[in-house]
């Protein structure tokens, strides 16, 4: 029985060592440009946007691994970057409905919480987290937010978050109620001096943007404003960006990537 007793105090005192979060004074997130799109997931074989992936992106010292979140209709946040999941409209659908269809390897549709959980015992990986739009409106688009800040806040995971979204006003709304927050806007349709005078720190557009406006690149560094492209897969585009000093570059080959950065360096002189 006393052995018994001792075990069970080890393996909680164990699980409570496991489970205790990264000291954030200490925190040094990774130095390097990559962004692994809905996790490192191509190359390992593993379903986009699965705990798997954002653990393997982690696993790989990614500066940021890129997701995408949802809300159900019973107001629960999921991981799932298409409207449907399980041919159900995720924000249609309730939780319980949507797990009822499991992703390639096993588990069920993930949930921000889980995201979050993860993302929080270590010190390298931000989330890269894209708030979808909403054919609902803007009160359940103001609502989604909403949603996504108190869970951010109730699980003290600000300073791993980046929020991301194709709509401007959610994220103007992330804004408004996290001042601080970090925030970068995908559509490409704002110069960076737009960006900065309504407090946007990012122009994560699409690489082909940049090769329309390359007089963006310069107006993003005069004004502040961080440079991220996506979705990039190739070498000679990666190559491009990295010439010229993006600090981000978003990708499904994130091996690919820190290959090209590692070329890059040893071939500057």
């Amino acid at each position: 029985m006393k052995l018994f007793l001792l075990i069970s105090i080890f393996g909680l005192l164990n699980a409570c060592k496991v489970s205790q979060p990264v000291n954030i004074s200490s925190m040094k997130f990774a130095n390097n440009q990559v962004i692994a799109h809905r996790g490192a997931w191509k190359n390992k074989g593993l379903p986009q946007n699965s705990i798997a992936s954002l653990k393997a992106a982690i696993a790989l010292g990614c500066a940021g691994s890129e997701t995408d979140v949802h809300m159900t209709a019973d107001s629960m946040l999921v991981i799932n970057h298409d409207p449907v999941w399980g041919d159900l409209n995720v924000q249609e659908s309730t939780l319980a409905e949507l797990r009822k269809a499991k992703l390639s390897n096993g588990e069920l549709l993930p949930q921000l919480d889980d995201f979050l959980k993860i993302i929080r015992q270590q010190s390298a990986t931000k989330l890269i987290l894209e708030i979808k739009p909403s054919e609902k409106g803007s009160a359940w688009a103001n609502a989604t937010v909403q949603k996504v800040i108190t869970m951010v806040h109730e699980t003290k995971t600000q300073p791993w978050i980046v929020y991301i979204s194709f709509d401007y006003g959610m994220l103007k709304e992330v804004l408004r109620l996290e001042p601080s927050a970090n925030v970068q806007y995908l559509n490409g349709d704002k110069t960076p001096e737009q960006l900065k005078q309504d407090g946007i720190k990012g122009a994560d557009y699409h690489y082909s943007v940049f090769q329309k406006h390359p007089e963006w690149i310069q107006s993003a560094r005069e004004n502040n404003i961080e440079l991220n492209a996506w979705t990039v897969n190739e070498e000679k585009k990666m190559n491009w960006l990295l010439a010229n000093d993006f600090d981000f570059i978003t990708t499904n080959e994130p091996e690919l990537l820190f290959n090209q950065i590692k070329k890059s360096k040893t071939s500057s002189p």
